[in-house]
This record gives structure tokens, C-alpha cells and sequence, in this order.
């Protein structure tokens, strides 16, 4: 196997036949590469249908009012609904087995304040719940607190990217901020994976924002998280309970689909994961028809490497050479050849997959990047097949009689 010999005329031979090498070592290459590409782009296709879930819990149902397109119960079209606490009260008493967390939401744009800096952001009341619907990620101080709802606290919570325009490279914890004319104490800091304009925020208690905007208890949405033990069915089941039961105590038609809207990400999950699976199938099946293709062209190709040394195969038999001596010659190169260019296809398409994936960043595309193991098991794949799709005609080769293989054209 590893004759000095043996491998200098597998290297005279590819040297000798430079364009059948190459030929040989490009479709082999070429194959991996676009098998490499495939998956890299199912999977960054995956991965940005995944992110636009990515900064919610996977088990979120938001709940957002409207305005009524039909009468009913006596008022007319194009009421306005509104929700308060009251609703969330409802539903905590309601539904206790059916929910995990659950907040109220009531925002407001702020001018925002410090030293001289200064810039327009958003402000949003929420409950300490909220930290585990948005998945909030605090990376400096802490999040709301009850301590800071049963006490109407001027205190918030500040997203990376407000801090870093209002403080620079300051510490923002314990220091107040002026906004829309009230100082808040800032009590954490967050940053947001799954979606950077979330960091361009201010959290604080909804009791606060509620108190200070117009001393209410409206809200102007409410999240919450099902149960994470419910089924896909169970989980659409509740969010249309849900509908029906807000819709009966806003006295709102049945049929009124524009009174109420409740989003259950359950069902985008779904059509994600749906949709994805898809496209696996299609990747294996297209990877799978790259694989045929390329254990197809190696056979043909020792098909033709064979028939054409049937002489010299001859005159190797003639003097003595014994079967395997013939097959383990035709095969050897072969796989040399194949496995250099299978590697080199990989390596090339995994470069250009790493080189490119930091830049590739949309909502419908992220990320882009495949499973090495993968890659090499296909590799490995396609040599061990094309070898064995060579081993017929080699074999065959190896038992023409000298006679005839020197008679050969």
C-alpha cells in the first residue's frame, strides 16, 4: 500500500494524463462545493426564520385592541377598545393553570437626558414578568422589581444602545436620567440578541408609567407565555379561548375580526418549523442527487482510466503482476485523486461559508453555516461509493487474460 514504487507510477500516471486528473478532480470538488453551499443556505434561511422569533419566548401571546368594524350590543362601529388592569386580573384569576407569565404593556415615547446629551426614545411600563416574555438579558444591575410596582418608583431599566449615547464609556447604574421632565433613577442595564431595537428602550414599573401618563389603569397591550407543557393544539386552543372570552367582556361581534388581534407565536412556530423541515428534505434530497452524480462520474471515469491501460495491464499480467496488484494500481489513483479534491472542494466552500456568514445578518437570511461532520461525512461518502463503483470494472479488468488485453485497441 505504501510501496515507494507503487505510489511513484500513481504519480507518473497523473502527471502523464494532466486533463483526465483535472477533469476528474474538478467534478469531484465541484460536486462537494455546491453540497457545502446547499446546507450553508437552508441553514441561514432556518436561522432568519428563527430570529424573527428569537427575542420573544417561543410560547408568547400577545394580546392588542383595536377598533371595532361591526355594531354590536348597542355601540356602534369604530369603537375604540381599550384594555386595563382589570383584564389582566381576569385572566390571571381565569386561567391560572393555563399561563406562566404574563404582563401588561403601556409605552410612551420620552425626551431622554443627561449632562448634554439628549435623544428621543421609548418607555415602556411593565411587570417583573416581562423580563421572561421578552427574554431580556441583564448584563449590569437588575430588573423591576415588586418593591418598585407597589411603590410607583421612578425607576427604569436602560437598553445597551441608550447607554452608550447618552453615558459614552460612563456607568450608568445609580445615576439619574431626566425623562420628558422626571428624573428616574437607573437601576440595570439590558441588551437584546434577537432584536436591537429593543436596546433602544427604557423599561419601568407600569404602575409608574401608568400614574405618571394620566394617572389610569389602561394598558395598551398585554404578553404573556402558556403553559410550556401544552401541546401545538392545546396552545392555539387557549389563545382562541383567549379571543373569545376578551371579546364577550368588551362586548365586542363574535365576528369582528378587527376588535381584537391575539398573535400566538405557537402558530408561527409552527409554519417555521413546518417550512424548514422542507427544506432539509429538499437539501438531503438535492445532496443525495450531488452524491449519485459524483459516484456516477468516478465510475465512468475508471471505466475509461482501465480500458484505457488494458494493455499495460496486459504486460503487467504477462509478467507476472497478480490480480489485486492490478486493481489496488487503478483504485490507488483514483482515490488520491478524489479524496485531494473532495477535501479541497470542502475546505474552499467552508472558507468562502466563514468568510461571508459575519456579513450576512437580514430577518429572511443569517447566519449561514453547515456541520462539519457533515460535509466530511459526505465527503468521505462519495470516495468510499466511487471507489466501490470502480471496483466492478477493475476487478473485471484484473481477470482479462494478457493475451487478449495486448490484442486490445
Amino acid at each position: 500500500m505504501f510501496s515507494r514504487d507503487l505510489w511513484g507510477e500513481i504519480f507518473h500516471s497523473i502527471k502523464s494524463n494532466k486533463l483526465r486528473t483535472f477533469l476528474t478532480g474538478f467534478s469531484v470538488a465541484w460536486g462537494i462545493f455546491i453540497l457545502v453551499i446547499l446546507l450553508a443556505s437552508v441553514k441561514g434561511m432556518e436561522n432568519g426564520f428563527i430570529k424573527q422569533f428569537g427575542d420573544d419566548a417561543t410560547n408568547s401571546i400577545f394580546i392588542f385592541p383595536s377598533t371595532t368594524k361591526k355594531p354590536y350590543g348597542g355601540f356602534e362601529a369604530g369603537r375604540r377598545i381599550r384594555l386595563d388592569n382589570d383584564d389582566v386580573t381576569f385572566i390571571k384569576g381565569t386561567f391560572e393553570d393555563s399561563y406562566e407569565y404574563i404582563s401588561p404593556r403601556f409605552s410612551n415615547s420620552v425626551n431622554a437626558s443627561y449632562g448634554n446629551e439628549t435623544g428621543n426614545y421609548s418607555i415602556t411600563g411593565v411587570t417583573p414578568d416581562h423580563l421572561y416574555i421578552e427574554k431580556t438579558e441583564i448584563y449590569a444591575g437588575r430588573y423591576i422589581n415588586q418593591n418598585d410596582m407597589a411603590n410607583t418608583l421612578k425607576v427604569v431599566v436602560m437598553g445597551k444602545v441608550i447607554a452608550k449615547e447618552l453615558f459614552k464609556d460612563e456607568d450608568p447604574l445609580g445615576k439619574q436620567v431626566i425623562l420628558n421632565g422626571l428624573a428616574y433613577r437607573i437601576i440595570g442595564l439590558f441588551s437584546d440578541d434577537g432584536n436591537e431595537r429593543e436596546e433602544n428602550k427604557f423599561y419601568a414599573p407600569i404602575s409608574t408609567m401608568q400614574r405618571v401618563y394620566g394617572n389610569t389603569d389602561q394598558v395598551d397591550q398585554l404578553a404573556l407565555t402558556y403553559n410550556p407543557e401544552f401541546t401545538f393544539a392545546e396552545a392555539i386552543n387557549f389563545s382562541d379561548v383567549l379571543e373569545i372570552v376578551m371579546k364577550r367582556r368588551k362586548v365586542i361581534d363574535p365576528d369582528d375580526q378587527g376588535a381584537i388581534y391575539v398573535r400566538n407565536y405557537a402558530e408561527g412556530f409552527a409554519r417555521v418549523t413546518d417550512f424548514t423541515t422542507v427544506l432539509n428534505l429538499i437539501s438531503i434530497a438535492v445532496g443525495f442527487l450531488v452524491l449519485i452524480a459524483g459516484i456516477v462520474g468516478i465510475g465512468n471515469i475508471l471505466i475509461f482510466i482501465i480500458k484505457e491501460r488494458t494493455k499495460e495491464i496486459g504486460v503487467r499480467k504477462a509478467l507476472g503482476a497478480k490480480p489485486f496488484d492490478v486493481i489496488k494500481l487503478v483504485l490507488l489513483e483514483s482515490v488520491f485523486i478524489t479524496t485531494i479534491a473532495g477535501f479541497a472542494g470542502m475546505i474552499f466552500a467552508m472558507g468562502i461559508i466563514t468568510a461571508i456568514s459575519p456579513f450576512i445578518d437580514t430577518e429572511a437570511f443569517s447566519n449561514p453555516s453547515v456541520d462539519i461532520v457533515t460535509v466530511v461525512t459526505a465527503t468521505v461518502v462519495l470516495i468510499v461509493a466511487g471507489l466501490i463503483a470502480g471496483l466492478v470494472p477493475a476487478i473485471k479488468a484484473a481477470k482479462v487474460k494478457p493475451i487478449e488485453a495486448l490484442r486490445a485497441d
